[in-house]
């Protein structure tokens, strides 16, 4: 058992004496989180600019239509005139434009509404919420047009009471999570990249160690070489646990990213997920000849995988072929299980979620053991 911690306790030290180390195991993730941050930034609501050509003169109705369309919320309101409307349009400056023509008044008094036109160069996609709501308040305003027919007094005292009634709408803002949410779901997506590409770094020291024949010297020590390798897993999952410790504290802490899910669960996920890139780590270099080999299987295994299961954008968007074929890949289960986790799942309750990334790590545990054994260039490591 000495001999076990001498050996994590040297490749530890030698692995921090290298300042690139400190770069791949630590800044790489911190870029991730900033770039994640970057690209998630600019997601929030912004509000709907709006502008408004009154050519009702000082009616009324006019004016509270305006003050209608102002106290909507989440809008931005320009009075301006129709020529600087047309320009601030066609330029981007403005959302939506409102024309109130000459009449309006009147004919919304006399339950008829018209000379109302909304213009946009952008389409439904923003007209449609102004049409919804104003729709409703015109059909109530024409309504007691109706009702009052010529008599302005009875409609003033209905307008009145509309305005002053009894019921009030109460609104309260929410924060809106999801921006958050997304933005702390890509920045694990490039935290378990960074994970992958550290665990085979680590292990690829074995096979270092092997061709500049430290390895040997290793073992003609009382160091037998299966805790020479254990030596190695122990420093691997060391490694990985202080990663993901500092990512998740700098994403909480200095980023301010809450990701919606207890800290305690999210290590717990994380180390397990751990498991799975030494494991696989492991099974790659077995299957390597050398360490420059270890490189190329890296770059064949880790970027498209990673890509294929959501780690640089959501899984959404991508069509159901390619969805199921990210579940053969132990990245897309685990940001599966924070998808469902920020939903509101109990981590109990995705027992089987667990159990596939269990199993996972336990075929690769198993493949690189069989390799070992079987492998005459790596036979030397059993």
């Amino acid at each position: 058992m000495s001999n076990l911690w001498l050996l994590v306790r040297t490749t530890l030290r030698m692995t921090f004496r290298k300042r690139s180390s400190l770069f791949l195991y630590f800044g790489l993730p911190m870029i991730g989180i900033l770039l994640s941050s970057l690209l998630y930034g600019n997601m929030g609501t912004t509000p709907l600019r709006i502008g408004v050509v009154n050519a009702d003169g000082t009616q009324a109705l006019a004016k509270e239509t305006i003050g209608f369309v102002k106290g909507m919320g989440n809008v931005t309101l320009v009075e301006l005139n129709g020529e600087d409307l047309r320009s601030q349009l066609a330029a981007g400056k403005l959302d939506v434009g409102l024309l109130i023509g000459e009449g309006y008044s009147d004919s919304l008094r006399k339950g008829n509404p018209g000379s109302l036109t909304i213009q946009s160069v952008k389409g439904a996609q923003v007209t449609t919420y102004v049409k919804a709501m104003l729709n409703g308040y015109l059909e109530n305003v024409a309504a007691m047009g109706k009702l009052a027919g010529p008599d302005q007094a009875k409609f003033q005292l209905l307008y009145d009471q509309y305005r002053n009634g009894d019921f009030k709408l109460t609104a309260q803002s929410v924060n809106d999570t999801s921006v958050v949410k997304g933005m702390s779901y890509q920045s694990i997506g490039f935290l378990i990249m960074f994970m992958m590409m550290s665990a085979i770094s680590l292990s690829d020291i074995m096979l270092k160690n092997r061709e500049n024949r430290t390895y040997f010297r290793i073992l003609s020590s009382p160091v037998s070489a299966r805790v020479y390798v254990a030596s190695n897993i122990i420093v691997n999952l060391f490694i990985m646990l202080l990663q993901i410790s500092v990512a998740l504290l700098l994403m909480k802490f200095v980023f301010h990213m809450d990701a919606g899910i207890p800290m305690a669960e999210m290590v717990g996920l994380l180390v397990l997920f751990g498991l799975v890139a030494v494991s696989l780590s492991l099974v790659i270099v077995t299957f390597a000849k050398s360490s420059a080999s270890v490189g190329v299987m890296q770059s064949l295994i880790v970027t498209p995988t990673c890509l294929l299961s959501g780690c640089f954008f959501p899984i959404s968007i991508m069509p159901d072929t390619i969805r199921r074929l990210s579940d053969f890949m132990p990245q897309s289960w685990v940001l599966q299980t924070i998808t469902s986790l920020q939903e509101g799942e109990s981590l109990s309750g995705l027992w089987f979620n667990l159990s596939v990334l269990a199993a996972f790590a336990l075929v690769f545990f198993l493949v690189a053991v069989y390799r070992f054994g079987r492998n005459n260039t790596t036979r030397n490591f059993v």
